[in-house]
């Protein structure tokens, strides 16, 4: 095994006297050192030299100033005996730093960086074992969404939740903002009255009339993980260790569509090992949350577009499931080796639905993925287009593309094809049962593979080309779908002469009808398009996934009947993944780009930071 790998997992879970495999943190820091290439460059912070181990906080939420202040206690780790701890900040306003002996400590700013902020230099003693900060958050913290009562479900409370991933934590607490190190993290966090606050933490089930609530995170987790939600919110339990929160409003609604949360998690302990994380309960967000899921240990941050009335695109659950074991147990320890959390929680999510709803069911989420890849391989530069990204100098969320998840998915179907499932089952469980809790890189992941599946079994993979280079290997595991299949027939019958009668669609889930709207000739017709939405009503669908590619192609064949209820739908949805393709659809024209932008001055203040920069840059 590499000796550059031990600091990554010794720092959040052994102190300065501890060592793992003969090497102790004082060792390992000298050796990490020589290979920049293992440090997180997205961070500004000396985490490898002086790092938290446990993070308090004692804040308030203000509705009316829109901000969070109060403090963070840092506990530290210092092997190497520093007199400087750095932290990473970005747009906060930092009042006092108190050291443990209650000294007012001396601090200093580094220069200011657009991307990673501002590090925050706290002068300690070799001796220090903690460090408390005083802070509030400004107007331009990227990491908070403040919502006005009209913009939530029940139209009376305000709402806020925070989203740390990849680097905005930084941007509402003075923290270490690296995923290449794991803390534990306590809270109180005081609210306004009649508003319930949880965290990915142990959660209350019900309001306190002190309007104070107390949470801890007993199990070390990266930063980017440590999140908050405050609003008028209920809780509805589904079986002993899941339930669901939301607003009063769609709590019903959001228990039903997610009943089968508890049987997901019990298929996904079948496949990889215990459920670690004690509970695991659901967040349905206002409509601006800007991704579909969020895999905050405990509590899984949720998109309403998921609640369709039919529990068909549950997908999205079993997908932040799977984070409980790839992402969360097991971390990149930099933005770089994204595809670590997010190809094998594609992987891991594709077998729970394969356990639920069988190998037909899979196929077609497969190919749906490869589709979605393809497309995304057309539209990245080469240097986007590896497994292990290089990021230097641009935001993490560049690498959030379809190479971590679906490449990476294709990747380790690759894997299991190879060596076979079986066998390629207890690699995996004993992966995540010897790596818990630890942050590791793509390099010792490769190294670990070889050693324990491939060697023994005589594979051989062209496992440089998958990891490193642009596009997609000729050895691409090959997807075919028999639904798909019959679906491309009507298709073909469909073009001969626009009759709808030939579409037989009564049995149809929801990736069908993505799949036949997706795969609509170019040579589609405006009125082709008027014909099937006048016998299917898809501009009225209240299903989120087909009305987005609905949308899309409406779009591009100058449909003009979606009008009305795309400018509502672009208004109200927040979620990323769906205005990224429909701005960027309606801005390939003149004229769709000025509809774009009057659509924009009205929506704009909807969205989350992350949405909203992201359709910035594509309308300007």
């Amino acid at each position: 095994m590499k000796k550059y790998f031990i600091l990554l997992v010794t720092l959040s879970l052994f102190s300065c006297e501890s060592s793992q495999n003969g090497f102790t943190v004082n060792d390992i820091e000298c050796e990490i050192n020589k290979d920049s290439s293992l440090a997180d460059l997205h961070t500004l912070s000396n985490y490898q030299s002086v790092y938290t181990s446990h993070v308090h906080l004692d804040i308030s939420v203000d509705f009316g100033g829109k901000l969070i202040s109060g403090s963070v206690r840092h506990d530290l780790s210092n092997p190497c005996k520093k007199d400087q701890f750095i932290l990473d900040t970005k747009n906060l306003t930092i009042k006092n730093v108190f050291l443990d002996n209650g000294e007012k400590a001396s601090f200093s700013y580094g220069d200011f960086d657009e991307l990673l902020g501002t590090p925050l230099v706290i002068d300690i003693q070799s001796n220090t074992k903690s460090v408390t900060v005083e802070y509030a958050t400004t107007e331009k913290t990227e990491a908070l969404d403040w919502l006005m009562p009209e913009q939530t479900n029940g139209k009376v409370s305000p709402f806020m939740y925070t989203q740390g991933q990849s680097i905005f934590t930084r941007s509402w607490i003075p923290i270490q903002d690296t995923p290449g190190l794991r803390i534990t993290y306590s809270a109180n966090v005081h609210v306004p009255s009649g508003m319930l606050a949880v965290m990915s933490a142990s959660n209350p089930v019900e309001k306190d009339e002190s309007n104070s609530y107390e949470f801890n995170m007993p199990q070390p987790i990266p930063c980017y993980l440590i999140a908050l939600a405050v609003g008028d919110l209920a809780f509805a339990p589904i079986d002993h260790r899941t339930g669901v929160y939301a607003e009063k409003t769609m709590l019903e609604d959001c228990a039903y569509e997610l009943e089968d949360m508890g049987k997901m998690v019990t298929e996904a302990e079948k496949l990889y090992g215990d459920y670690q994380w004690e509970r695991y309960d659901v967040i349905v967000l206002p409509p601006s949350f800007p991704f579909g899921g969020m895999e905050n240990p405990r509590l899984t941050f949720a998109t309403p577009t998921i609640i369709a009335g039919d529990k068909s695109l549950t997908t999205l659950i079993a997908h932040e499931l799977a984070h409980s074991w790839s992402g969360n147990l097991v971390t990149n320890a930099t933005w770089d080796d994204f595809w670590l959390n997010e190809g094998f929680t594609v992987y891991f999510e594709r077998r729970i639905m394969e356990a639920m709803y069988g190998s037909d069911y899979v196929q077609m989420l497969a190919l749906l993925g490869y589709q979605s890849l393809q497309r995304d391989l057309a539209d990245l530069t080469p240097d986007l287009q590896s497994l292990k990204l290089r990021l230097k100098g641009l935001h993490p969320d560049e690498g959030m593309s379809e190479i971590a998840y679906e490449k990476g998915y294709f990747f380790l179907r690759l894997i299991e094809e190879s060596v076979g499932r079986d066998k390629f089952d207890v690699f995996l469980k004993d992966y995540f049962t010897n790596h818990k809790f630890q942050t590791i890189v793509t390099e010792y992941f490769i190294d670990y593979l070889n050693e324990n599946l491939l060697i023994p079994n005589a594979v051989s993979l062209n496992i440089e080309q998958w990891i490193y280079q642009s596009g997609l290997p000729s050895n691409c595991p090959f997807v075919t779908s028999s639904r798909f299949n019959a679906v491309d027939s009507i298709l073909v019958e469909f073009y001969k002469n626009s009759d709808v009668s030939t579409i037989n669609s009564a049995n149809w889930s929801t990736h069908e009808w993505r799949h036949f709207i997706g795969e609509l000739y170019p040579q589609t017709t405006s009125e082709q398009m008027r014909i099937i939405d006048q016998e299917f009503k898809l501009t009225q669908s209240g299903n989120s996934e087909i009305l987005a590619v609905w949308f899309q192609q409406s779009i591009r064949f100058n449909y003009r009947g979606i009008d009305q209820a795309l400018e509502k739908f672009l208004i109200r949805v927040g979620r990323r993944k769906f205005l990224e393709p429909l701005y960027k659809a309606l801005a390939a024209t003149p004229e769709g780009k000025q509809r774009a932008k009057e659509i924009y001055k009205k929506a704009r203040g909807n969205y989350h930071y992350v949405s909203f920069n992201t359709i910035d840059q594509i309308l300007n």
